[in-house]
């Protein structure tokens, strides 16, 4: 049988561990509300990268489809010999 004294400071500790979280969220929320106009005035600028990343995209075609090229098959392994994770 569990220990009543044992659960209910499990319980507190939890609870404070929750109030601490949502206490950081509200922060964040607040900080975000800060941002949010920024972010929105920025939207403008976006589009002017967009579009300069999308002039260099064609220049990167032929080494992204050389970087997906099919690889050699892999050799089987020898029995009893476990692959190795790095």
């Amino acid at each position: 049988m569990k220990d009543i004294h044992d659960v209910l400071r499990r319980k507190q500790a939890k609870y404070a561990q929750l109030g601490k979280q949502i206490e950081m969220l509200q922060q964040a929320a607040e900080k975000l509300r800060e941002v949010a106009p920024l972010l929105a005035e920025n939207d403008d600028d976006d589009g002017a990268i967009l579009a300069d990343v999308d002039e260099l995209t064609p220049a990167a075609k032929p080494a992204a489809a050389s970087a997906s090229a099919p690889a050699a098959p892999a050799k089987p392994l020898a029995r009893g010999v476990a692959p190795r994770w790095p």
